[in-house]
């Protein structure tokens, strides 16, 4: 059978799963991002209960699956037909329907919570947020690994997306001609730009800016650069896709974050939404923004720093290649 097409009772299934209002409100949420339980719960106004035994119904219908996360499960859509047939019943939904409408609004809020508690975060923290990172293996390690991971071949245009305090501004600064961090704290960019001006960095900049919308011209940057960004964030996969929205064909994107681990005080202490990330969590969703794993790094403490995390680099390349571009970019070598 084409694993593009169902069968009829794997159809009726699907059907069968989708065809009650609290698991068709669920679908229409998770068509638009993950969530946990905790979420669907304040959003539909159900008890964690019925909204748990949903999701199961759901999930043994293969149109969602579970990833459980410390004491956290995310839930998102499926890849494939199956999910397909939930997605396109979705989007023939009216936006205008009334439940649906005060669901996204709720989600919204949510939403906006999450970011005001992770900006109020690095607001407090602005000034000593690169000590933090002490909590896992140095961040010179970290650093030489990055540098080595983008080779001695200067490139065009840099993004560097959550720029916080500028510093991969200033650590790659010989070999872009150009750079950009966008960051959604204004105290961070106060900091970031204050360092630049003592470095005398002028062809670069930053600017206040939403990594899930980014206000930059789409194919425009050579490599993009998401430093430990990530986990902070309540919907990773859709911050990938804007960045590898700003790739030029050919370009790299670099993501630096924490390998999967347990220590679930860090969600309350300093606001990370994930714990970590997988190889083939990254992998799929790198596989589906058309980007090619080049390298994966896991930077792993030794022995006598057993109690701190390992890091994980990934870099992609934009699988278009450059003759995509006009004639007169596609003569430009890309990094």
């Amino acid at each position: 059978m084409d694993e593009q097409t169902l069968s009829v009772d794997t159809a009726l299934n699907v059907l069968r799963a989708i065809g009650e209002a609290t698991r068709l409100r669920l679908i229409a949420l998770l068509a638009e991002s993950e969530l946990t339980v905790k979420d669907a719960t304040e959003i539909l106004r159900q008890s964690q209960p019925r909204i748990s035994r949903h999701l199961k119904l759901l999930a043994e219908a293969g149109l969602i699956l579970r990833f459980p996360e410390g004491s956290w499960v995310y839930y998102r859509l499926a890849d494939g037909a199956t999910a397909d047939v939930a997605r396109d019943l979705v989007a023939r939904i009216s936006k205008e329907d009334p439940v649906l409408a005060g669901d996204r609004e709720r989600f919204k809020a949510i939403r906006k919570a999450k970011a005001e508690e992770a900006a109020a975060y690095f607001a407090a923290k602005a000034l000593t947020w690169d000590q933090e990172r002490s909590l896992h293996v140095s961040e010179r390690a970290v650093e030489a690994a990055m540098v080595a991971a983008l080779g001695d071949k200067p490139f065009n245009a840099f993004l560097d997306l959550g720029t916080g305090t500028g510093r991969l501004l200033e650590l790659f600064s010989d070999k872009y001609a150009s750079a950009l961090g966008i960051d959604a704290s204004h105290d961070m960019l106060a900091v970031a730009r204050a360092n630049l001006a003592r470095l005398g960095l002028t062809n670069a900049q930053v600017r206040h800016g939403d990594i899930y919308a980014l206000n930059v011209p789409p194919r425009s940057f050579d490599v993009v650069a998401i430093h430990q960004v990530l986990h902070f964030l309540d919907d990773p996969a859709r911050a990938l896709a804007e960045a590898a929205r700003a790739l030029r064909p050919g370009g790299r994107l670099l993501i630096v974050d924490f390998a999967p681990h347990e220590l679930e005080f860090l969600r309350d202490a300093h606001a990370h939404r994930r714990l970590g990330f997988g190889h083939e969590q990254m992998a799929r969703w790198l596989e589906g923004l058309e980007l090619d794993v080049e390298a994966v790094t896991d930077l792993t403490p030794g022995q006598d720093q057993a109690s701190k995390l390992t890091v994980t680099l990934w870099l992609a390349r934009d699988r278009r290649i450059v003759t995509d571009l006009p004639l007169a970019d596609a003569t430009r070598e890309v990094a």
